[in-house]
């Protein structure tokens, strides 16, 4: 059936869970999938039975007080008993969109085999993802090293009939939902609530999310910046092939290749200029925004690595006859890259912004603030603070998280990634970003019409064409803020491929 994905059938792909989320795709657990749960689930009833040494997490407690051993007929309340005490997320509530790509994560990697769940208990997730049953789950209090204990422990309580949800656009305790579609809460097993809250699924969550925007935005990111070439009436030399095959990394290559294609047939960057070099905002474009896509592509690749892999602990080998208690949960690899590229995406604004500065000083025949009347009308003067005020903000979420850590569980984990911190304020940087680049097409737009009546590429002026049906050329002073957003909304919802 095209409108479902087989859960456990094959690795995701951005381009996979794109399609669930934009297209809504139901989710059916891969035959395949199936045997590999049960079979992991009947290997640990089995494992336990036998066993006469504890096993962590699943006849012990938890963290510093694994040396506490459970009796068997209270191992299913002893996992219970973790998913409420360790629902401790706290803070704003998480997007949908996060929420849904965290219970495909968590199906996934329960699906490849090596938790010892219950069939049913992956099942309710995928019941909860295809009927738009959502968990209430908040952005604080993971510190990404047992996995995202908090926000995951959040989104599972509902599993068990407690705890929030939001259904048909109404906030109801879970247990009332769970009766309306006569389901009764999961009676977990062993092992069970332990594999449910280790994991990275918050943190991969929020990276796969941004990740996909970062695409997006570094692409687009090109597109206003040859704008505002044109409109500085800057030079195409930087961009030629010919210095970036002497110093050939690969996004500096890709960025003088799309500057190119996106300034072919333009008569302004064809025209002799009177200036021999532009300023490092405009010159440097494809060593900085080549560097942001290398980034990209680099964090993209561990992604894709984490997304596809077993988080939890312990950690079960039905064919090896082991269960090995490790440290998948530990996040350092997502934190290290949400950080980097969290700089990566802070050096697009930071760089847009100058450009943005360069293009209002009245520079190269513009006017000043890219208005016709400057002093009676203050024009193009603001945004710019707007764009300033955020990329300083961008350098404060650029701290990186991952330089960090703090002592929990009474010492048992004494180093953790604040992964899941990273992942937040990345977010933040993203956002913020998407409003530079918007003040910068707003700047760019406005400073090409005063080289008018020559015009730029024809892909560019189509670009303008369809902008100027949205946001309009300011003769005289308008009301700015309402312009940044439908800027933001036109950027957001206009597919300009080139």
């Amino acid at each position: 059936m095209n409108n479902v994905y087989y859960v456990g059938s094959g690795e995701l792909t951005f381009d996979v869970i794109e399609k669930i989320i934009n297209e809504n795709l139901k989710l059916e657990l891969a035959p395949e999938a199936k045997t590999r749960i049960k079979r992991c689930r009947d290997y640990l009833d089995e494992k336990i039975a036998q066993s006469e040494t504890p096993l962590y997490g699943i006849t012990t407690g938890f963290g510093s007080l694994c040396n506490k051993n459970i009796s068997p007929d209270e191992l299913g309340t002893l996992q219970e008993n973790l998913i409420k005490s360790h629902a401790c997320s706290v803070g704003e509530e998480i997007s949908p969109v996060i929420i849904k790509l965290m219970m495909l994560f968590k199906a996934h990697a329960l699906s490849l085999g090596h938790s010892g769940v219950q069939l049913v208990t992956v099942q309710r997730i995928l019941d909860f993802f295809n009927n738009d049953v959502m968990p209430i789950v908040y952005d604080r209090g993971s510190l990404g090293a047992s996995g995202d204990l908090a926000p995951l422990a959040n989104l599972f309580l509902p599993l068990i009939g407690v705890g929030d949800v939001y259904y048909k656009g109404r906030k109801r305790e879970a247990i009332s939902v769970l009766d309306e579609f006569g389901w009764g809460p999961v009676k977990l097993k062993s092992k069970e609530g332990l594999a449910l809250l280790n994991g990275t699924q918050f943190m991969s969550a929020n990276g796969v999310f941004a990740i996909l925007k970062a695409f997006r935005l570094s692409k687009r990111s090109d597109l206003i910046a040859a704008l505002s070439l044109e409109a500085f009436d800057g030079l195409i030399e930087p961009f030629m092939d010919c210095i970036q095959q002497i110093r050939p990394h690969k996004g500096q290559i890709e960025t003088g290749k799309a500057f190119r294609t996106l300034l072919e047939g333009s008569e302004i960057i064809a025209h002799p200029k009177k200036h021999v070099q532009d300023p490092y905002s405009f010159r440097c474009i494809p060593q900085v925004h080549g560097a942001t896509k290398d980034a990209i592509r680099y964090v993209a690749s561990v992604l894709l690595t984490e997304i596809n892999s077993v988080t939890d602990n312990p950690t079960i080998f039905p064919d090896e006859d082991r269960i090995i208690s490790g440290g998948n949960f530990h996040g350092q690899p997502l934190a290290i890259s949400f950080d980097f590229l969290a700089i990566a995406l802070a050096e697009l604004g930071n760089i847009s912004e100058r450009r943005v500065a360069q293009l209002i000083m009245g520079l190269r025949g513009l006017p000043e603030f890219l208005v016709a009347n400057p002093g009676l009308n203050s024009g193009f003067m603001i945004p710019q603070y707007t764009a300033a005020s955020m990329v300083s903000q961008n350098k404060m979420y650029c701290y990186a998280s991952s330089s960090d850590s703090i002592v929990s569980s009474n010492g048992q984990e004494d180093h953790v990634s604040m992964g899941a911190n990273a992942a937040t304020k990345l977010y933040k940087v993203m956002n913020n970003l998407e409003f530079i680049l918007a003040i910068e097409l707003m700047n760019a737009a406005q400073g090409i019409e005063f080289r008018r009546p020559e015009k730029t590429s024809p892909l560019l002026e189509r670009f303008l064409k369809e902008y100027r049906k949205e946001v309009p050329f300011v003769d005289e002073d308008i009301v700015m803020y309402k312009e940044i957003h439908k800027t933001v909304a036109f950027m957001n919802r206009t597919k300009f491929d080139y």
